[in-house]
């Protein structure tokens, strides 16, 4: 199942260069993930109740174009798997002329956050991230 999550560029993701930051791809990123997640049930509220969710375990981006101040882009989150307590999706920010601008990969654990260690996920949690169980 692929999300979609629009977002417009603006000044303050800007560095020096006028490039958006590289440390602002990863936080656009991670926005979008929270976007799927908690329009799927599983937010803030639900993790801090649970005392269990997602940590980043692996990231790895490629710049591909630049992205431009006041751009509108599209971060699409798609390729999804799970084996085990490990999951992986893709996720890429596409501008206006429907051109991907960047690509990323990332690898996420399941943690319970009282035991201190990653866990088989829920049902409820992969059908927030749109897998079917396993």
């Amino acid at each position: 199942m692929n999300f979609e999550y629009k977002v417009k560029i603006l000044e303050n993701h800007l560095d020096t260069f006028g490039h958006v930051n590289n440390a602002t791809y990863l936080s656009l990123f991670e926005e979008a993930r929270w976007d799927f997640i908690e329009k799927n049930g599983w937010g803030l509220s639900e993790i801090m109740a649970k005392k269990q969710g997602p940590v980043l375990l692996e990231a790895n981006i490629k710049y591909k174009r630049e992205i431009k101040n006041r751009e509108q882009i599209t971060i699409v989150t798609s390729e999804q798997w799970i084996k085990g307590k490990i999951m992986g999706l893709t996720q890429q920010m596409i501008n206006e002329e429907e051109k991907v601008c960047s690509e990323a990969k990332f690898v996420i654990g399941f943690m319970d956050m009282k035991e201190r260690k990653l866990i088989i996920p829920p049902k409820s949690w992969l059908l927030a991230c749109g897998l079917s169980e396993h």
